[in-house]
């Protein structure tokens, strides 16, 4: 038997990077991977993905929400809702990689760049530019509850379909994370002296 050339398997190697490279997708949006010892149906693994992709697009638009709020804050509070509004992005960056997770652990795809999240978000676009305070805790609450709303939806509808897993996704750390949330931003918005209490007879009744 002739002895094989052993330079021979490294005729092709090159140091040399090879970018610019294309090819077509592995596998399309809107589809699941067939064989999985999930124990969870083909029809339930896309129903639960394509709903778990509307959450992350609203999660996401959240996400960069809270940044965009973080920067931009300004007036008497800054200090206090700079750091909190920083805190919170962070959580949400944590909540998205969750999200996006469960639905390539369920064979689907995930939603990923900016332009795919604009067209799909559920959550009204803000103005590039700065605006006040209340207007700024007002609009992470408003999206908070589209947040919120789509959780116990998809918590009841995953439970009525099997899949615990996602059941417990959303509500352990999505809903909670943001009914949290949604609190500490509630109580900015409440009206109260800062200094001095009024007298109960001057208080004007609500």
């Amino acid at each position: 038997m002739p002895k094989k050339d052993a330079s021979a398997n490294h005729r092709n190697l090159n140091a040399q990077p090879r970018i610019h490279q294309h090819a077509h997708e592995i596998q399309q949006y809107g589809t699941v991977s067939h064989a999985l010892p999930l124990d969870l149906e083909e029809p339930v693994r896309l129903e639960m993905t394509e709903q778990l992709n509307q959450l992350l697009a609203d999660s996401i638009t959240l996400r960069d929400l809270y940044k965009k709020s973080h920067w931009q804050v300004a007036g008497p509070t800054f200090y206090q809702l700079h750091l909190l509004f920083d805190k919170h992005f962070g959580e949400q960056v944590e909540i998205v990689d969750t999200i996006a997770e469960r639905i390539q652990l369920l064979g689907g795809i995930s939603i990923a760049m900016a332009h795919d999240v604009a067209e799909m978000t559920k959550i009204e676009r803000p103005p590039k530019g700065r605006e006040e305070v209340p207007v700024q805790i007002s609009r992470l609450l408003d999206a908070h509850q589209v947040i919120i709303s789509q959780c116990r939806e998809l918590a009841e509808r995953s439970d009525e379909l099997g899949d615990q897993g996602t059941n417990d996704v959303v509500v352990s750390e999505v809903l909670r994370t943001n009914e949290l949330q949604s609190w500490f931003l509630s109580e900015h918005l409440v009206e109260m002296p800062l200094v001095q209490a009024e007298e109960p007879s001057l208080r004007k009744a609500i």
